[in-house]
């Protein structure tokens, strides 16, 4: 498997998903998002400029987002499908040519207020 890194943000961000799909939606569909959110990361780890990876040079230099409908086909269906995903990842390629995740946003966020600062980089 391909590596990549992940900020203390976006692991924060990963924990604060899964716990708002388990309250909401119950233990399967976070199992579900899980999942997805896992496909995703390991997407962006093998090919970080695949189609739907898009460049977002407004959130810094090198910066990229891909959003999880790109990944439910990477995902078996043993734990079943997320229909609907709502998340975006924002990396970009460190030094060592690996993917440095920052963030990971809801689609529907305003994301000039969420923009990953200096510290959110890993």
């Amino acid at each position: 498997m391909a590596s990549y890194r992940l900020s203390d943000t976006a692991k924060a961000d990963i924990i604060d998903i899964l716990a708002w799909t388990q309250e909401r939606f119950g233990e399967a569909a976070r199992l579900r998002y899980e999942t997805l959110i896992v496909a995703a990361i390991r997407d962006i780890a093998e090919n970080p400029s695949r189609p739907g990876s898009s460049g977002r040079p407004e959130l810094g230099a090198g910066a990229r987002s891909w959003h999880l409908r790109h990944s439910r086909d990477s995902v078996g269906t043993s734990v079943g499908v997320v229909r609907q995903p709502r998340h975006f990842i924002i990396f970009r390629i460190g030094p060592t040519g690996r993917p440095e995740i920052a963030r990971i946003l809801h689609d529907a966020m305003e994301l000039q207020l969420r923009r990953p600062a200096l510290r959110d980089w890993p």
